[in-house]
C-alpha cells in the first residue's frame, strides 16, 4: 500500500506540474516556432534528470533516521505549500488557477516581443527551459525522496515520466492548455499525501511508534483532510461576515 501511494502521488504531482509547464510551452511554440522551444525542452529535462542521478544516491549516503528526517522535512515543505494553496483556493481567498487565461496571456507576451530573421530565438529557449525546469524541480525532489526511502529511484522516475508522457500526448491532441484538469482537487490530494508521509516518516526518524506501521498514514490524510475542510469552512464563513458588514 504505502509503495502504491506513494507511486500514485508522485504521478499525479508531476502531471499537475507538467500541465502548468505545457500551458506556457504551447503559448510560445504556437506563437514563435517550435525549433527554439523543443531545445528548451530538452536541456531543461537533461537538467532535471541530472539533480535526480547526483543527489538521489547522495541521500543514501545518510543515516536511516536522518534520510527520514531529511525527506520528511522536504515532503513537508512541498505539500505544506500545495495544500495551502488549495485551501486559499478552495475557500475562495484567492482565484483558481486558470489554465486558459495563462495561456492568452504567455501567447500575448509571447507575441510582443522580436525576433530577427534567421536567429537563434532565445527568448523562447529560456522562456521554455525556465517553465519545464522549474516546475519539473519539485517533482525532481519528491522523486528523489520517494527513490531513496523505498532503495528504489527507478520506480519513482517511471511514474514520473509516465505522467510526463501522459501529458504531451494530451496536450498534443488538445492542442491547447488543459484547462478542464481539476488541478485544484488534485493539488489538495497530493498535498494532504505529502504532509501525510512528511509526518510519518518525520516521526518515525525521532522514534515515534506509528500505531497500525503503515496504515497510520492513511488515519494522518483523513486527520489532514479535516482540518483543511474546517480551515476551508472557516475562511469561507469569514469572507461571509466580512462581505455582509
Amino acid at each position: 500500500m504505502n509503495t502504491v501511494v506513494l507511486v500514485a502521488a508522485t504521478f499525479v504531482a508531476c502531471a499537475v506540474e507538467m500541465v502548468e509547464a505545457l500551458t506556457i510551452v504551447l503559448a510560445v511554440g504556437i506563437t514563435r516556432g517550435w525549433h527554439a522551444v523543443r531545445l528548451g525542452i530538452a536541456v531543461a529535462l537533461v537538467a532535471l534528470a541530472a539533480i535526480v542521478a547526483v543527489l538521489g544516491p547522495t541521500l543514501t549516503l545518510l543515516p536511516l533516521d536522518t534520510l527520514r528526517l531529511v525527506i520528511g522535512f522536504l515532503l513537508l515543505a512541498f505539500g505544506l505549500q500545495w495544500l495551502r494553496k488549495a485551501i486559499l483556493r478552495a475557500a475562495g481567498a484567492i482565484p483558481m488557477h486558470d489554465e486558459e487565461q495563462i495561456f492568452r496571456e504567455e501567447m500575448a507576451e509571447a507575441s510582443s516581443q522580436g525576433v530577427a530573421r534567421d536567429a537563434f530565438d532565445w527568448y523562447a529557449f529560456t522562456l521554455s527551459f525556465k517553465g519545464v525546469f522549474l516546475e519539473g524541480l519539485e517533482v525532481a525532489f519528491i522523486v528523489i525522496a520517494f527513490g531513496d526511502t523505498h532503495h528504489n529511484l527507478a520506480l519513482g522516475t517511471i511514474a514520473a515520466g509516465a505522467a510526463l508522457v501522459t501529458v504531451v500526448i494530451v496536450g498534443v491532441v488538445v492542442h491547447g492548455p488543459l484547462s478542464r484538469v481539476p488541478e485544484n482537487t488534485l493539488k489538495f490530494a497530493v498535498g494532504l499525501m505529502l504532509v501525510a508521509y512528511g509526518t510519518f516518516w518525520g516521526g518515525e526518524s525521532v522514534g515515534v511508534e506509528w500505531p497500525g506501521s503503515d496504515l497510520a498514514i492513511l488515519g494522518l490524510i483523513g486527520f489532514y483532510a479535516l482540518t483543511a475542510a474546517c480551515l476551508v469552512a472557516v475562511r469561507r464563513r469569514r469572507a461571509t461576515s466580512l462581505a455582509g458588514t
